[in-house]
């Protein structure tokens, strides 16, 4: 039973000790808490995977010099917000170039990363405001499709109370659902053969529409994310492609409008034949061109 000594607490709460963003003594109280209440401990360690996950795959953009782009107008104009004029340091701006650079790969699934992450957004937002350019998108869709992929494995194989929208339980109106959303039938394939069930699936934002979701796991718990966008303009070949963000390994591939991008935390060879049996499914009696190594 709860110590009638500690006051509710909010979600808000939750998010701000995730983010380390709370007094000693408002800590204090929401360890009490969390040590009272199990299913609010889990989404917390949730909450705590889940940045450190994205942490893994944007920090170094933190150590990148500033675009000269960006350089040259801020020299040209001083940037202004609520009408006073301020000045950003060098590292200010660094972080606002992350949180930019995180809201273009995630487009609108922005606050997931908690509220520190949230008020990064707005100040580049407030940038924005002022005429200021936050960056072009990924210079074509194949590029994007992977870090797309490994951002949206990160944010959600750790989830441990909603990993997914629809159920397995549900996966007729998954398909319904989702085939609809993106305008194309779409079906998760079977990976039971290689010891993956699915857990179900999600809708997602894409650089310019709905993207799927489709997420699975493993009898000790291991999940892989099938990542399945209907964006690309054009076939450019069917060829696997291997990328590693941070700990993220993703094998993806381009056919015709839609692309699919495998993610997971398992090594390069156990994944590639993960892919193989993906695409099979997918395009029956094809034969893939084997991956084109990227590892970064």
């Amino acid at each position: 039973m709860m110590s009638p000594s500690i006051p509710s607490i909010s979600e808000s709460d939750l998010h701000a000790y995730v983010d380390d963003a709370l007094s000693d003594a408002r800590r204090h109280e929401v360890a009490q808490w969390l040590a009272e209440h199990p299913e609010d401990l889990l989404r917390v360690q949730a909450y705590q995977s889940q940045n450190a996950g994205i942490h893994q795959i944007v920090d170094d953009v933190l150590d990148e010099p500033i675009p000269l782009r960006l350089q040259e107008q801020l020299s040209a104009q001083k940037l202004s917000v609520q009408s006073q004029r301020f000045f950003l340091s060098y590292g200010s701006l660094q972080r606002i170039a992350a949180g930019i650079l995180f809201a273009v790969i995630c487009g609108a699934g922005g606050g997931l990363a908690g509220w520190n992450l949230h008020a990064t957004q707005n100040a580049a937002l407030a940038i924005n405001e002022q005429g200021h350019s936050a960056g072009n998108q990924a210079d074509n869709q194949t590029d994007s499709l992977p870090h797309r992929a490994a951002i949206a494995h990160v944010v959600y194989t750790p989830d441990v109370k909603r990993p997914v929208e629809v159920g397995s339980d549900q996966e007729e109106q998954l398909v319904k659902w989702l085939s609809k959303r993106l305008g194309s039938p779409l079906k998760p394939p079977k990976l039971s053969a290689k010891g993956y069930e699915l857990v179900g699936g999600r809708l997602l934002p894409g650089s310019s529409g709905p993207v799927a979701q489709f997420m699975y796991q493993n009898a000790s718990g291991l999940r892989l994310t099938l990542y399945a966008s209907n964006e690309n303009k054009s076939n450019k070949d069917t060829g696997f492609r291997y990328l590693k963000e941070g700990q993220v390994s993703v094998f993806y591939w381009i056919d015709g409008q839609f692309g699919y991008a495998l993610s997971g935390n398992i090594d390069k060879d156990s994944l590639s034949q993960l892919s193989m049996l993906v695409f099979e499914q997918l395009q029956p009696g094809s034969v893939p061109i084997p991956p084109e190594t990227q590892a970064r």
